[in-house]
């Protein structure tokens, strides 16, 4: 594979002269492919005990496996039922690495297409309150649809400018997660039309930008809160210069030391302006030397002694519940504070609670989307349908992986089922799909179109 120069010149400068040949050997590789089991569905072992695949543990992710490039997982009912998300594996060290326990604050401030978003939503176990934000409008549309899928009911979806946010949340999230856009160095392998975009002034502008990316998201932690500032790339500019660049403006905050691994390397502070020796906290995965694409990762603590902001709260709207909203929530076994629940026209929501005013914010989703109020009726939507847990929703209908109906279901056909008439959740291993009615034996098919199974 062939790199620009100036590109192969400073990576010569950064590794031994053996380790760089053995850096542009690895790029001529395959790549490796890994999946993420998501937590909220279930644990790593129960998922083992009916995977269909060959997996392998990454070690630095606790419920991360390698999968073999010749089986094709987003191809399989699981992952229409959000059992795993598809991830590079180095991918999944920030999220790994961000200490999140069920209740935090937490924000994932440059979000799509979603990959950590979801890992941080199964950490916090649909308890506390998730801000899932990309500036791009476009790309939120992927976003929510994999969190949609992963079930997280918990969950913000804004698309702003990080400065914006930093003025409406300052001091608020227990915990914050920056995977910063860059110059995706770590990304040559698994796409060379990255070589041919990369440049010196490429380099220079992601530095500039990641600057003020994290100066912003700084103010949104809250005293002895922790973010995650994570790159995709191996420039020094882009990371171990950021993470100095805001310790020098930053007296409050403080690097803390992360997990080492086979492969892993140290930050380096030879490699930054002043020589600061605790950038050695940091950490980089390098192609070379493990199994994956490649990674920088640091993780900062606030002082517990900075200043507390107070903020305003979210107002939250007030209104009488129809009856069969009410009837459908006692028939699905679903404990919610009605003073959390929003109706906008026959849309129903059902928002996290704590929540500080976002007013004028631009909100792509605001909480679980429940469903809409027809004419005497309520029907339940697609998200709903994903978030349920173990003892909720109507009554299921439980197809084995091995049922010929599953895929039908899935392509939104109708199909014959032995169930009472009436809604019934259609599941796989008792993992919901999405809805159904039954009516004399017959399923007429409620899967949400756009989700459909495209093969065959």
């Amino acid at each position: 594979m062939r790199l620009p120069q100036e590109f192969a010149d400073r990576m010569k400068k950064m590794l031994t002269e053996e380790e760089f040949s053995r850096y542009v050997e690895s790029l001529d590789k395959p790549r490796y492919n890994g999946i993420r089991v998501n937590k909220l569905k279930m644990t790593p072992e129960e998922f083992l005990s009916i995977s269909p695949f060959d997996l392998k543990p990454i070690p630095w992710c606790s419920n991360g496996f390698y999968y073999n490039r010749e089986e094709n997982p987003a191809k399989h009912p699981y992952y229409y039922a959000g059992l795993y998300y598809i991830q590079e594996p180095s991918a999944m060290t920030p999220a790994s690495f961000l200490p999140v326990e069920p209740g935090d604050k937490v924000l994932d401030l440059c979000a799509a297409p979603g990959g950590k978003t979801t890992e941080l939503g199964g950490k916090l176990q649909k308890k506390g309150v998730l801000v899932s934000n990309d500036i791009s409008i476009s790309r939120t549309k992927a976003l929510l649809h994999n969190i949609e899928m992963a079930g997280i009911p918990n969950v913000v979806v804004l698309s702003e400018e990080p400065a914006k946010l930093a003025a409406r949340f300052e001091g608020y999230f227990d915990k914050i997660l920056v995977d910063a856009p860059c110059s995706g160095e770590g990304m040559f392998r698994k796409d060379p039309m990255m070589i041919k975009e990369w440049s010196p002034d490429k380099v220079e502008k992601y530095g500039a930008l990641q600057k003020e990316i994290v100066s912003e998201a700084v103010k949104m932690l809250k005293p002895g809160g922790m973010m995650i500032y994570s790159t995709c790339t191996f420039a020094p500019e882009e990371n171990e210069q950021t993470i100095e660049y805001l310790l020098e403006r930053n007296e409050d905050l403080s690097l803390v030391e992360l997990p080492m691994f086979d492969g892993f390397d140290h930050g380096h502070p030879e490699w930054s302006k002043t020589g600061r020796e605790d950038l050695v906290h940091c950490r980089r995965l390098w192609p070379h030397r493990m199994e994956g694409e490649g990674h920088f990762v640091a993780l900062l603590q606030k002082s517990p002694d900075s200043p507390i902001r107070k903020l305003r709260p979210y107002q939250y709207k007030k209104g009488k519940l129809a009856p069969e909203l009410v009837e459908f929530l006692e028939e699905s076994h679903l404990n919610l504070d009605p003073k959390r629940m929003e109706i906008y026209e026959e849309r129903v929501f059902y928002m996290p609670e704590d929540l500080p005013d976002i007013k004028g914010l631009r909100i792509v989703r605001a909480g679980l989307f429940l469903g809409n109020l027809k004419k005497k009726r309520f029907e339940p939507s697609q998200p709903l349908a994903m978030a349920f847990g173990e003892g909720e929703g109507p009554k299921r209908v439980n197809l084995s992986v091995e049922d010929e109906r599953l895929i039908r279901y899935l392509k939104c056909e109708t199909i014959p089922v032995e169930a009472d008439n009436g809604n019934v959740l259609i599941c796989v291993e008792n993992q919901p799909l999405g809805f159904g009615k039954v009516s004399n034996g017959t399923l007429k098919n409620k899967y949400r179109p756009s989700w459909r199974w495209m093969r065959g």
